[in-house]
């Protein structure tokens, strides 16, 4: 029976015990590191990000401090070394990070597009003003690429391309890599390159229209450029979701907690969610390392084909 006397001493013991339990993880991580790589500028980036980590930090209960890093790279070698807590990938990154940290490093969601789907593409893009319509048409051209991790800005096209008959390194007159997505974009549009490449997720959600909308993309003569200023020439089959990705020996009610605040952030921080993708993106879905299991062919063949060009 159940006595006032003994629901005093099991009020008394929970007190005593629980949050003991609840602090175990906080006092070994006080701090989480939460590492993105800018699909648009760093300032941008912050923008867009900010609210989203202070969320974070208010329903984790630790301090949740957010770094831009300069490429994908960084990422990778960040949580390789335990210094990076929750990394934002792309797929062909992620599958790299992965390898790299023998397995510590895995994906625990991504985002739902505003159809109800999961995944992205990668898209050629050409001028509207060109003669280019198809990558038929590009052959012995100058394409822009993002960063050699970037999985639409690089890894894609490379392994797509191949298989399709169009391998890059002999298909286009030179490859250059541009540093960023927003930064392809604009090789394009001041003419540097005649083709670049980027993600791409609807028609009205893209690197693309977000540039675009903030009046970012101009011609040399510093008109701006409107969306149908672009066409996309080539388009590459659907890619797993970027995923989130935290470090697999952290521990596991430290890992639960990171993966309910993301799911429920829609409901808990309607605002900071939708900040994230100006308001195109319905949701985080819950996915495993084995989404990603054809991420990590892809990065084992590009390793290939670099190890027989070095030979």
């Amino acid at each position: 029976m159940i006595t006032r006397r003994s629901l005093l001493a099991l009020t008394i013991g929970l007190t005593l015990t629980t949050p003991a339990l609840a602090q175990s993880w906080k006092d070994k991580y006080p701090e989480l590191v939460f590492a993105l790589v800018p699909a648009e500028n760093a300032t941008g980036t912050l923008d867009r990000y900010t609210p989203f980590a202070n969320y974070l930090s208010k329903e984790l209960g630790v301090k949740v401090t957010m770094r831009i890093a300069s490429d994908y790279t960084a990422v990778i070698e960040g949580q390789k070394n335990k210094q990076i807590h929750i990394g934002f990938y792309g797929p062909g990154s992620y599958a790299r990070a992965n390898t790299v940290s023998g397995g510590n490093v895995i994906p625990f969601v991504t985002t739902k597009n505003s159809d109800g789907s999961i995944g992205y593409y990668s898209v050629m893009y050409v001028r509207a003003d060109s003669k280019f319509k198809s990558i038929e048409d590009l052959k012995g051209t100058t394409l822009g690429f993002v960063d050699v991790e970037s999985t639409s800005g690089f890894k894609a096209p490379n392994f797509f391309l191949t298989q399709q008959g169009f391998p890059i390194d002999r298909y286009f007159k030179v490859g250059q890599t541009t540093g960023s997505h927003e930064n392809a974009v604009l090789a394009l549009a001041a003419g540097t390159v005649d083709a670049a490449v980027n993600w791409w997720n609807s028609e009205d959600d893209s690197n693309l229209t977000r540039m675009l909308h903030k009046g970012m993309v101009k011609r040399t003569d510093g008109t701006l450029m409107k969306k149908e200023d672009f066409r996309i020439a080539w388009k590459s089959p659907l890619l797993p979701g970027s995923p989130f990705a935290y470090l697999a020996d952290m521990p596991d009610d430290l890992k639960k907690a990171i993966v309910k605040a993301f799911v429920d952030a829609p409901q808990k921080d309607k605002d900071a969610f939708a900040k994230l993708s100006d308001g195109k993106d319905l949701g985080f879905v819950e996915v495993t390392a084995k989404d990603y299991e054809e991420s990590v062919k892809m990065n084992l063949w590009l390793d290939e084909q670099r190890k027989k060009k070095a030979s």
